[in-house]
């Protein structure tokens, strides 16, 4: 059997970075030596600092409590706010063609992503297919941040969805648990090939590689 009740699944929620856009935050620091740059990272501790951002801090409030704390930290952090188109480093090979290929399909697709309010205006001009999307959530403009299962449930909440009905994609394992947390089917992506494979085999209407 074909079609719309051969489907284990509905709709799409896709993660944006490293799913659609490339992202890689050392792109804001060109020119800064790497031991330098290492040496900042741990100790602002760059993973936690920036979560702090997607899960709703600005990052003028995030560089103005360096400047009141550590303020030796401060420049970098303000430096990669200013370069931070330099972060981005283009689309995901494949992916704007998977999303085209859903959405003239009929599959609704939208997305989900951990990232800052105030930089987020970066997304679409670095992978158009982000325009695609018939939504986006974005984790800083709601103060909650994945692999919180309540941000899959404002998600399905928002986009009126069946998680049951609906798959999530993410390159981050904790965050596809997070959201099987909350009832969605989950995939880890490894990249757009194996995940045209993993949705062919949800009975979604996309060409296997």
């Amino acid at each position: 059997m074909t079609g719309p009740a051969a489907r284990r699944v509905d709709a799409v929620v896709l993660d944006l970075g490293n799913v659609l856009v490339r992202w890689h935050p050392d792109g804001a620091f060109t020119g800064v030596e790497a031991t330098e740059l290492a040496a900042w990272k741990d100790e602002v501790d760059f993973a936690a600092f920036n979560h702090a951002q997607d899960a709703g801090r600005t990052w003028a409030d995030a560089v103005a409590h360096l400047e009141a704390t550590a303020p030796h930290l401060a420049p970098l952090a303000a430096r990669y706010v200013r370069e931070y188109a330099g972060t981005l480093a283009g689309p995901v090979p494949g992916s704007h063609q998977l999303v085209t290929e859903l959405r003239a399909a009929g599959v609704p697709v939208y997305g989900l992503t951990n990232w800052a309010a105030d930089t987020y205006h970066h997304a679409e001009p670095a992978a158009p297919a982000i325009g695609l999307l018939l939504d986006v959530l974005v984790s800083g403009r709601e103060g909650l941040a994945k692999p919180d299962p309540a941000i899959f449930r404002l998600a399905a909440a928002r986009f009126a969805l069946d998680p049951a009905r609906t798959v999530f994609v993410d390159d981050v394992e904790a965050n596809v648990t997070g959201a099987r947390t909350a009832g969605f089917h989950g995939v880890v992506f490894t990249g757009t090939p194996a995940l045209r494979t993993a949705l062919a085999e949800l009975g979604l209407p996309v060409a296997r590689p």
